[in-house]
């Protein structure tokens, strides 16, 4: 895919919707002339949308703030086709044609899943469509989800190689300190996403209408800086918030990347894949991956936890567990316990054939 300047916009529950969960269309009208405006300078928009369960809830008649998965499942049913028609409806009328995605971990997960979302994606934007993106919560599974839809705005730069994540929310962007709670918090204007700082002030709690609060938000930004993005978080209610990046403007918070961009398929593999499985390596193993960029052999290998086939995506850990790689397994997890610890020529002997010299092949892995 041709390099172009992508940003990718993410839309909280708590601008789209008002408190009694019907759909601010005021909020999307405006959105929509600032889209035609963004548009207009070159740049292309990728929208990720919450609401869907809040409007399908209401309309349900649904009244329990906390939902179980079948109850979620039906909301997301019934909330996804108005939140849809709604968009298409208000964008129409400016002349812009919505089109819609829903999304599982699976479609990042799984290398041809990963391809197929990402051209159909780009054949969009060529189409000059503009992309409406949502986790599908009709097919969720509570094992394997986004959680919220920051991650899935962050996986979605990652995969179509966006310059600009834009987190819209209800809050002015990143503080010292929770500002519902301190009244001397101030708003941070700019910052590394991988500063360690962020850690201490973040807080996991969201406005009540969606899934993602401020931690989750600092996670997306650091995982959309992998492939090099930048990531702003702002108050989606400020007039023209979106038209003021154009002019160079910082409508909140700016969370920068000093990271090179990684290739497509180390982005894939380090930020998209749901490790099945965990592979601990020694000290010289760890070493020879982090400088020399060499395969994964067995040797290197002291111990092996979960279950996995040939081809799945695994974690690398050092001793203390903490995860420095990922990358596609060689060997199942029966044959990883057999080989562990073995120089590689050992490998046909003990099993009685051999797939490959290495655990993971350094094209299959990707360091964190």
């Amino acid at each position: 895919m041709a390099k172009k300047d992508i940003w990718i916009v993410k839309l909280g529950s708590s601008l789209l919707l008002h408190q009694e969960d019907r759909l601010n269309e005021k909020f999307l009208d405006s959105l929509a002339q600032q889209l035609v405006t963004v548009r207009q300078a070159g740049k292309q928009i990728i929208l990720v949308s919450s609401g869907s369960v809040a409007i399908g809830k209401h309309k349900l008649g649904i009244n329990t703030k906390a939902l179980d998965l079948l109850e979620l499942q039906a909301s997301a049913a019934v909330g996804q086709s108005d939140l849809m028609g709604s968009y298409s409806r208000i964008l129409g009328k400016y002349d812009i044609i919505a089109a819609q995605l829903l999304l599982t971990h699976y479609d990042f997960q799984r290398r041809k899943s990963y391809l197929n979302t990402r051209t159909c994606l780009g054949k969009l934007l060529e189409l000059n469509c503009l992309p409406i993106i949502n986790e599908n919560d009709t097919l969720m599974d509570e094992e394997v989800c986004f959680g919220d839809n920051d991650t899935l705005a962050a996986m979605t730069a990652n995969l179509i190689s966006a310059s600009l994540l834009v987190i819209l929310t209800d809050i002015d962007g990143v503080y010292t300190a929770n500002p519902r709670d301190d009244k001397q918090a101030k708003l941070i204007d700019e910052i590394n996403a991988d500063d360690k700082s962020l850690d201490n002030i973040a807080t996991g709690e969201g406005s009540g209408l969606g899934r993602g609060g401020m931690l989750s938000k600092i996670k997306a930004a650091r995982l959309a800086a992998q492939s090099g993005a930048t990531t702003i978080i702002a108050n989606g209610n400020q007039q023209g918030v979106l038209t003021m990046l154009l002019d160079g403007k910082n409508p909140g918070s700016k969370l920068t990347s000093e990271r090179v961009p990684s290739l497509a398929r180390k982005r894939w593999l380090a930020g998209q894949l749901r490790p099945l499985g965990k592979l601990c390596l020694d000290t010289g193993a760890i070493q020879a991956l982090q400088n020399r960029g060499v395969s994964l052999l067995p040797v290197g290998v002291t111990s092996v936890s979960g279950s996995f086939d040939r081809g799945d995506p695994v974690s690398c850990c050092d001793e203390k567990g903490v995860e420095m790689a990922r990358g596609l397994v060689n060997y199942s997890s029966n044959e990883c316990h057999k080989i562990k610890r073995l120089p590689s020529e050992k490998i046909g002997s003990v099993l009685g054939y051999e797939y490959e010299p290495e655990l993971i092949h350094r094209d299959n892995l990707a360091l964190l």
